[in-house]
This record gives structure tokens, C-alpha cells and sequence, in this order.
């Protein structure tokens, strides 16, 4: 198939579009500058000047493709809700485009926020909350609901020995503090993934479009204790660990508070069944381990 990526020049879109061209895909692959898009020439992907905000481009990128995987979403948490905005109106231009045509789109989103202090699972539906306004899963759920072939990837902490999600902002804020904080006793967990599994489980999902919507957790481990994760950054960077109370969350993580004492594991047990799916990756504890501070 020939597959358009939005992202394809970030994180987990540049290991995905490589995974998709290893399966036999053609990637057109969406490039904000001429190095990302000198990046996709290089792999043998095809490269499509645009962003978020340019759905023009977001059209014309969708209009030659069999199907679409939007990864890309702006991480400058200073303007969140200006960004979770933005990539709402991406998503349902991506859809209009497709509309009317048998061609998948599959969407990302994230599992935070599914099921506070229990495990979550991929039959859990999204809540709307004022302080997590990314409407990405709720977008494609109303594009489902007008005949799309849908497809939902919820990510964890999506890690390599080089960033790992929330956690490379928990590392820039002990670097700058001088401490590897944690909330309370440190027991509440974060889910994560290897960057290869998440991009191999896009892959999966995109060869097995099923009819209407479907749901996927990109979960490799179900949950990593922020007391561990707080520990291995201390070391890394030769900095006191120490628990914070809660109502110090946001004063010490800024943005991050908001999550920072969050407890968020989450199942893939339903996905593996559904797709085969299965995380092979090093663990998050270990690539943090592996990692240069």
C-alpha cells in the first residue's frame, strides 16, 4: 500500500515509516523542513512538504494514498490546548479526505487518563477532561461513526536509550533542579513500549483493517513505578532522590504535575490476541539504564 504519514520525520513516525517500507509499503511521508524531508528521500520514502496547520498539504498528501497513519502531534506543552486544537482539526481534515472511499486512517492517541488507578484496557473509552483536552481517540470516533475504516493507537511512555516520553521531561527537570523527584511513596505507574514494538504494532493494525473503529494499546510493559524511574534518573545524573507531597506536584514539575503523580498502568492483553502482537523490546528501566545522562 502506499501509506501517507504525518510525523514520518519524528520519534515514532521515522521508525515506523522505515518499518512499513521493510513490510513492502510505500511511505509518503509528511516533512515541516528539508532536512526531514532529505531524512525520508534517504530511506527511500517519499517525501511531502507540509505540517499540522497547512491541511492543504494534509489533503493533497491523503488524495494519492491508500490509507493514512497520523502520528505527528506538537509536544510544546506550553500551548497544549492550542496543539491538541490543531491536531483535531488535522484529524478531521485527514477524515473528510477519506470519506467516501474504503481507505483506513488510523489515529494516535495515548492511554493516560483511561482509568485512573485501575488497569485500563482497549474497551475503556476516552474521557474528556478539561486538563487533558487531546481530543485525537473522541475526533475518530465521530469519523468511524460517518463510515470511516478507523483504527486507534493508544501510546504509553515510548521509549529508546535517547528520549522516552513524559520521562525525558522528568529527566530535564531533575537536571535543572538537582533532585529526581517523585510523588508520595513513588508507587503509581506508567505504562510504556520500545519505539520498534509501537511502530511494528502500526504495521499490524494497518494489515488488519477491520470495519469500522478499532482500539490498540501499545503497551509493552502494563506498568513501571515512578519511584524506579525517579531512582534510575538520581543515579544517572548523580542527583538526591526524594518524594514530594502532591500539592508540590505542579510548583516542582510545572506542566508535568499534572501527571507526574498519575497512576496509569494498562493491559494489551486484547490487542496481542486481536493483532499477534508482541513487544519484544528492551524494557523501559533498561534503555534509561543504557542511556547517556
Amino acid at each position: 500500500m502506499r501509506v501517507f504519514v504525518t510525523g514520518a520525520t519524528g520519534f515514532i513516525g521515522f521508525a515506523l515509516s522505515q518499518e512499513l517500507m521493510g513490510a513492502g509499503h510505500q511511505v509518503i511521508g509528511l516533512a515541516r523542513s528539508e532536512a526531514g524531508a532529505a531524512s525520508l528521500t534517504a530511506i527511500g520514502a517519499q517525501a511531502h512538504r507540509g505540517d499540522l496547520a497547512d491541511l492543504e498539504s494534509l489533503r493533497s498528501g491523503t488524495a494519492t494514498a491508500d490509507a493514512v497513519i497520523h502520528c505527528a502531534f506538537n509536544h510544546d506543552f506550553s500551548k497544549f490546548a492550542a496543539n491538541c486544537e490543531e491536531d483535531r482539526r488535522a484529524i478531521e481534515t485527514l477524515g473528510e479526505a477519506l470519506e467516501g472511499s474504503d481507505r483506513p486512517l488510523i489515529v494516535t492517541a495515548g492511554v493516560g487518563g483511561l482509568a485512573p488507578g485501575r488497569l485500563a484496557t482497549e474497551e475503556d473509552l476516552p474521557m474528556t477532561v478539561p486538563h487533558l483536552p487531546r481530543v485525537s481517540e473522541q475526533t475518530a470516533s465521530v469519523l468511524a461513526g460517518r463510515g470511516l475504516r478507523t483504527s486507534v493507537i493508544r501510546l504509553p511512555q515510548v521509549h529508546d536509550t535517547k528520549k522516552q516520553g513524559l520521562v525525558s521531561y522528568l529527566i530535564a527537570i531533575a537536571r535543572e533542579k538537582g533532585v529526581s523527584a517523585y510523588v508520595g511513596d513513588g508507587r503509581n505507574r506508567w505504562c510504556a513500549v520500545h519505539r520498534f514494538d509501537a511502530a511494528r504494532l502500526y504495521r499490524l493494525a494497518l494489515e488488519n483493517q477491520p470495519t469500522g473503529i478499532a482500539r490498540y494499546h501499545a503497551v509493552g510493559e502494563e506498568g513501571v513505578p515512578i519511584k524506579d524511574i525517579a531512582e534510575i534518573i538520581g543515579r544517572g545524573l548523580n542527583v538526591p532522590v526524594t518524594s514530594i507531597l502532591p500539592e508540590q506536584a505542579m510548583q516542582h514539575f510545572g506542566f508535568l504535575g499534572a501527571f507526574a503523580g498519575f497512576d496509569m498502568p494498562a493491559s494489551s492483553a486484547l490487542t496481542q490476541q486481536r493483532l499477534g502482537w508482541r513487544p519484544a523490546g528492551p524494557g523501559l528501566i533498561a534503555d534509561l539504564e543504557a542511556m547517556q545522562f
